[in-house]
């Protein structure tokens, strides 16, 4: 069905989700303050960590506060890679190193010795960092990282680019033993601990990265790997810090210096997926490689809130000129809200790609949130009336300048998760 004219501003905002108790509600990007139903005078801790949650580091602590449930305040902070950092974060910690972290006054830096100082301060998330049993999967987590590196941030001929395969997939098939040796889903048996927040940060990127630049679905490839996945995704603490294969293909590149695609068919076919759609992307007969999670009934009024919350600022840093933006991100919103698409403004599709090339998980929104908030976007551009497969300015794969938090920050424009 198609509609000639979009909703208004205040006509989407009654199709918007309520906002949610980020305080003590599930985990949320968005949150500045965590209480779980205590007082804000018990929070003995500061996390500083990085606005758009790309850092790998940062999702690590922040995983385990979620889950030992501990009040804290999280203050947030600049990536190299996309702005400068704050001067008074340099003034903290002048290394600019994330996360960081204050315990009863005192900072902290460096994931590990963070999660050792938390272990001390409010006891371990099952067996401690410096357990028997985790310390060589601390150790195989370290073996994973440099053999995905090698892999993915090296450029490789058709013969080392074999080997380099070969070398990661033996040492996934290592960790689906060490998931096997006590019974699953997770590492040390049927409850999350310390050993399985190493693991989270670089299993999730792997995941993403793989897909896009190798066409290697971990998953897929490694069944023993999958059930612990899901295991996580039945996890509040995990469905709010976690992100999706768009977000990480884009987001690693300037903080690995660099991810090479194999150029392989399908390698191409599933990153163009992963750019542009349709979602999910191997279709609905297959089992999803980025979730097992079913697309929650408020997934589009979550993204229709995200947006509406910060229109003015999204239109402002468009490339789309003279206020057509407005207009086109209405009608994509229109098909969101009420399933009937309406035509934007002629010349607008780049535009609207524009915006579906920079959702960023979970900082923007949850993962099917944007989902259906690209697809809207991808749709509704293809019924631009002068050029419905024009196509916005590429990602930047140096730097994520087009990524930059401060725009929103400024007064009245509201925080940036």
């Amino acid at each position: 069905m198609t509609t000639a004219t979009p909703l208004s501003w205040e006509g989407l905002l009654t199709h918007a989700a309520a906002e949610p108790d980020r305080r003590n509600g599930p985990t949320s990007a968005q949150a500045h303050l965590r209480l779980f139903g205590q007082e804000a005078d018990a929070v003995r801790v500061t996390l500083y960590r990085d606005h758009h949650a790309w850092c790998p580091y940062c999702q690590k602590v922040w995983l385990w506060l979620e889950e030992r449930r501990i009040p804290h305040r999280i203050r947030k902070v600049t990536m190299f890679c996309y702005g400068e950092k704050e001067r008074w974060y340099r003034q903290l910690v002048p290394s600019g190193m994330l996360p960081a972290l204050e315990l009863d006054g005192r900072l902290i830096t460096e994931s590990d010795r963070i999660l050792e100082a938390l272990e001390a301060a409010f006891g371990s998330l099952g067996p401690g960092m410096h357990h028997p049993q985790v310390l060589p999967l601390r150790e195989l987590e370290r073996r994973l990282f440099r053999l995905w590196c090698e892999w993915l941030c090296r450029p490789h001929d058709a013969r080392t680019e074999g080997l380099a395969r070969d070398r990661f997939r033996a040492m996934a098939e290592a960790m689906e033993l060490a998931l096997a040796a006590h019974g699953g889903p997770f590492l040390l048996g049927s409850e999350p601990s310390s050993a399985d927040l190493v693991f989270v940060p670089y299993l999730e990127r792997m995941n993403a990265s793989l897909a896009y630049y190798k066409g290697y679905l971990l998953r897929r490839r490694h069944p023993a790997i999958d059930p612990w996945f899901r295991a996580l995704e039945r996890r509040p603490t995990y469905l709010g810090s976690q992100s999706d294969f768009h977000t990480h293909a884009h987001d690693l590149p300037p903080q690995m210096g660099g991810c090479h695609a194999n150029g392989e068919p399908a390698q191409r076919a599933l990153a163009a997926r992963i750019d542009a759609g349709p979602w999910p992307i191997l279709g609905a007969d297959e089992a999803d490689p980025e979730t097992s999670q079913p697309e929650p009934a408020d997934a589009a009024a979550v993204a229709i809130a995200r947006v509406v919350r910060h229109r003015r600022v999204l239109c402002a840093r468009n490339p789309l000129a003279d206020g057509a933006f407005d207009t086109a991100l209405r009608a994509a919103l229109t098909l969101l809200a009420l399933g009937e698409a309406v035509a934007p403004p002629a010349g607008s599709a780049a535009g609207l790609r524009h915006l579906r090339d920079r959702v960023s998980v979970p900082r923007d929104m949850p993962l099917h949130a944007a989902r259906r908030l690209r697809q809207a976007l991808e749709t509704t551009a293809r019924l631009d009336p002068r050029d419905p497969e024009a196509q916005p300015e590429p990602i930047p794969a140096l730097h994520r300048r087009d990524q930059d938090p401060r725009p929103f920050l400024r007064p009245g424009a509201g925080l940036v998760a």
